[in-house]
C-alpha cells in the first residue's frame, strides 16, 4: 500500500500542472485601495506599481502590492499579498491587506489581528529600522531600531509579511525615488563644540545669504500680465525683495551663536521632543515676507518649499518665537522643521525655493508665481553619519526573541530523546510507568502546545510542497523556530523509530485524546474497539485524507487552507477553541470521542500521521525486541496493543507504533511475559525420581 501511495504521489507531481504566476491587480481592484484626496495615476511597468497622484493631478507617490516584486512563502507556500502606499519622501502612508492564505489567519484568530498590525507602518519611512518583536539584548530607548508589536501565535506570519512590505517598498525606493534614504539619517553631533558668533558664522559659509532685488524680481514677470502688478518694485529697483539668510540650527554650537537664550532654550525642548527633526532658521530682511497673510502657524509655509536630489523635502513651522542673538540681522524670523528620517541630509547641498508671487486683476485674480533659489549646505564636521544599522537575519531575530523558550525545548527534547531511547527499558519499567507518561505528555501539551505553539500541522508539508513547485524560497521556515525545532525532533525520531516519537510523545492533541481515553475508562464507558479487519480498513483511510490533500496542491492551491481545516490542531491548540462553533464542535468532538474510540483520529484519520509513517520508511532498524514465541503461543502484547500494531505473528507494525512502550513493560516484565513466566515454572519445578529398579 505505501509503495502504491508513493507511486500516487510521484505521478501527480509530473502529471498535474504547476500553479500560475500571479497577475498585477487591475486599475479598478487598486483603486478600491486609495482614498481621498489621492487618486491613482498610470501603471508604471508590470510589477503592480502605479503613480498615486494628489487632488491638484501632481505625482504624490506610488501605490503598489507587494506579491510580485516580494513573493516571500507563506506557511501555506502562498505569498502575501499587501497594498502599500508610499509617499515621495519614503514615508508610509498606508499599508492595507489584499488576499493571504496563511492558516493561522484564515479561521483561526481571524484577519482582524494581521489587519490591526499593518496599520503600525503609516507614519514610518522606509529609512527607518523596522523590526516585529521586542526590545532584546541593548535594544529599548535610544535604539535606531523601531519595534513593531507582533502578533500573539502568528509572529512568524507577519514577521513574513514584514520582510515583503519592507522588500517590496525599497525595491519601489530603488526604481522610482532616487535619492531616498534607506538608513539612518545623519544628524548632529552632540559633543561637537566651537566658539562661534554671528560673524563667524557668516565668514565661514555656515550662514547662507540670498539678495534678490526689486529689478530681478521684475525681471523674471516681464512679458507677463503681471509684469506692471507690483508698483513697489518699479518705484524702487534697486531695493531688495528678497534679503534672506539661511542657518541651519541643528548643531548646538551654531544654534547658540544665533539664537537668544530664551529661544535657544525653547528649541533644545523642542527638539529633546523630537530629535529626528532638523531646525532650519530663515531671516528676511527685505520686503518678501516669507509668508502670506493667510499662513497658519505650525503647518507648511505657501511660499517656501525645498529639496534635496531632485526630490521634495517637507518643510513645517516649528511654532517657535524667535529671538536672535547679539549681532544678528533684524527681520522676519521663522524656525522651519524637516525629519531627518524621511532622507534630508543637513551636511550636502539642498535648495530652497521662495515664491515670488504676484496678483493680475481685482475681483477672480490670476496668480503668478516665480521661485527664488538659495542652496545651503551645513559643513560636515557638525554631524555624525553613523553607517547603516544592521539587522539581524529574520531567524537570528525570531530565535533571539524566543530563546528562553527555545533552550527549555531543547533540554526537553534532549531528555525525551534519551528517555524513549537508550533509557526506554527502564523508563518502561517503572512501576508507576503511567503517571511518568502521563506526567510527561502533560507537560508537553502545556509547553510545547499552548505555550510555545509548537503542534505540528500538515500545513507545513503542505507548504512546503508548494514552495518546490513554484521555485520559492524555504526560508519561511525559519521563521517559527520553536515549531522547526520540534519538527527536528519529529524527523529525528523517524529515522530512529519511525513515526512513534512524534505520534506518541510529541503531538500535543494526541495527548488530549489519550488523556481522554483515560479518563473514558476511569468513568468506565463502554469502549468501542473495531474488528481487526475494519481496524486495519480505517487505518487506511488517513492515507486517502492525505493523497486528497497532495492534490489540492496541485488542483487547487488556493483551497488548501480549506481542506487543512480536517485537521482540529488549529482549533484546539493554536486557537484554544476560540473559534467559529463548527470547528470547535469537531475538534472537541473528536477529544470526546477518544473517551469510547482509542486515539480514533490518531490511527485512522490524521493526515500528518499518514504522513509520518511514511516518512517512517527512513528508520534505520527494528527497535522493539521480540522472541522467537512472540506471537505463537504467545499473544499478550498483541491483545495489549491498543494501536493494533502487532500482527498476529508477533511482528510490530512499525507504521502504525505510538511508541508507547507497552509491549516494551510486558516484554521486559517476568511476571506478564508468558515466554519468561513459562521459563520461570520450569526452573522452579521440582525434578520427579524415576521408576526404581528392584535389585537383583
Amino acid at each position: 500500500m505505501r509503495a502504491r501511495l508513493l507511486f500516487l504521489t510521484h505521478s501527480l507531481v509530473t502529471l498535474l500542472p504547476r500553479p500560475g504566476a500571479a497577475e498585477p491587480l487591475d486599475r479598478a481592484a487598486m483603486e478600491a485601495f486609495v482614498y481621498a484626496p489621492y487618486a491613482l495615476g498610470e501603471p508604471l511597468g508590470e510589477k503592480g506599481v502605479w503613480e498615486l497622484l494628489n487632488s491638484g493631478g501632481g505625482l504624490a507617490g506610488y501605490a503598489f502590492e507587494t506579491e510580485l516584486m516580494a513573493p516571500l512563502p507563506g506557511f501555506s507556500g502562498a505569498p502575501l499579498n499587501i497594498f502599500v502606499m508610499l509617499d515621495l519622501d519614503g514615508q508610509f502612508l498606508d499599508v492595507r491587506l489584499i488576499e493571504h492564505n496563511e492558516p493561522i489567519f484564515v479561521s483561526g484568530l481571524g484577519e482582524a489581528p494581521l489587519r490591526g498590525f499593518l496599520e503600525q507602518y503609516s507614519g514610518h519611512a522606509i529609512s527607518e529600522t523596522m523590526v516585529v518583536g521586542t526590545a532584546y539584548g541593548g535594544g529599548g530607548e535610544g535604539s535606531a531600531l523601531v519595534y513593531l508589536d507582533g502578533v500573539t501565535k502568528a509572529t512568524a506570519s507577519v514577521r513574513i509579511a514584514h520582510e515583503s512590505i519592507m522588500a517590496a517598498a525599497r525595491e519601489v525606493a530603488r526604481e522610482r525615488m532616487a535619492g531616498i534614504s534607506s538608513g539612518p539619517p545623519a544628524h548632529p553631533d552632540p559633543d561637537h563644540d566651537e566658539a562661534l558668533d554671528w560673524a563667524a558664522l557668516v565668514a565661514q559659509g555656515i550662514a547662507t545669504h540670498k539678495v534678490v532685488s526689486n529689478a530681478e524680481v521684475d525681471a523674471l514677470f516681464a512679458d507677463t500680465v503681471w509684469a506692471d502688478d507690483d508698483p513697489e518694485a518699479t518705484e524702487d529697483p534697486e531695493g531688495a525683495y528678497l534679503d534672506l539668510w539661511v542657518v541651519d540650527l541643528g548643531p548646538p554650537s551654531i544654534a547658540r551663536a544665533a539664537l537668544a537664550p530664551e529661544t535657544l532654550e525653547e528649541l533644545l525642548r523642542f527638539l529633546a521632543i523630537s530629535p529626528d527633526e532638523e531646525p532650519i532658521l530663515l531671516i528676511e530682511t527685505g520686503r518678501h515676507g516669507l509668508v502670506s497673510p493667510d499662513f497658519v502657524r505650525n503647518t507648511a509655509p505657501d511660499w517656501l518649499s525645498a529639496e534635496q536630489d531632485g526630490l521634495p523635502i517637507a518643510l513645517r513651522d516649528a511654532d517657535l518665537f524667535v529671538e536672535l542673538a547679539d549681532g544678528v540681522p533684524a527681520g522676519t524670523a521663522m524656525i522651519l522643521r524637516t525629519d531627518r528620517r524621511l532622507g534630508f541630509d543637513p551636511a550636502r547641498d539642498w535648495t530652497l525655493k521662495v515664491a515670488a508671487v504676484r496678483e493680475h486683476g481685482m475681483f477672480q485674480p490670476e496668480i503668478g508665481r516665480r521661485d527664488l533659489e538659495l542652496t545651503h549646505a551645513t559643513p560636515e564636521r557638525f554631524f555624525l553619519r553613523p553607517g547603516a544599522v544592521e539587522t539581524l537575519p529574520p531567524w537570528r531575530e525570531a530565535i533571539l526573541n524566543r530563546q528562553a523558550d527555545l533552550i527549555a525545548l531543547c533540554v526537553f527534547l534532549i531528555v525525551l530523546l534519551l528517555a524513549v531511547g537508550p533509557a526506554q527499558n527502564r523508563l518502561a519499567g517503572l512501576r508507576i510507568f503511567t503517571p511518568v507518561r502521563l506526567g510527561i505528555l502533560a507537560v508537553m501539551t502545556g509547553f510545547i502546545g499552548f505555550w510555545g505553539q509548537g503542534q505540528l500541522s500538515i500545513v507545513t508539508p503542505l507548504g512546503v510542497l508548494r514552495t518546490a513547485l513554484d521555485g520559492g524560497s524555504y526560508g519561511f521556515l525559519l521563521y517559527d523556530p520553536f515549531s522547526l525545532l520540534v519538527w527536528a525532533a519529529a524527523i529525528a525520531g523517524l529515522i530512529l523509530w519511525g513515526r512513534g516519537f512524534f505520534c506518541g510523545w510529541l503531538c500535543p492533541f494526541g495527548a488530549l485524546q489519550e488523556f481522554a481515553s483515560h479518563l473514558g475508562r476511569l468513568l468506565r464507558l463502554p469502549q468501542i474497539e473495531p474488528s481487526p479487519r475494519w481496524d486495519k480498513r480505517l487505518k487506511g483511510l488517513k492515507y486517502v485524507v492525505l493523497a486528497g490533500m497532495v492534490a489540492t496542491v496541485f488542483v487547487a492551491p488556493g483551497e488548501i487552507d480549506t481542506v487543512a481545516e480536517f485537521e482540529p490542531f488549529k482549533t484546539a491548540i493554536t486557537t484554544h477553541f476560540q473559534r467559529a462553533w463548527p470547528y470547535v464542535a469537531w475538534a472537541a468532538g473528536l477529544i470526546v470521542l477518544s473517551a469510547v474510540l482509542f486515539k480514533g483520529f490518531c490511527r485512522y484519520l490524521c493526515p500528518l500521521g499518514a504522513l509520518m509513517a511514511i516518512g517512517g520508511l527512513l528508520r534505520g532498524r527494528d527497535w522493539i525486541a521480540r522472541r522467537s514465541e512472540c506471537g505463537s503461543p504467545c499473544q499478550l502484547c498483541r491483545v495489549r496493543c491498543r494501536y493494533g500494531a502487532i500482527e498476529k505473528t508477533g511482528k510490530i507494525d512499525y507504521s502504525e507504533c505510538f511508541q508507547c512502550l507497552d509491549c516494551v513493560k510486558i516484554h521486559d516484565d517476568p511476571a506478564q511475559c508468558v515466554p519468561l513466566v513459562l521459563a520461570q515454572r520450569a526452573r522452579k519445578r521440582p525434578i520427579s525420581p524415576g521408576p526404581e529398579v528392584p535389585a537383583e
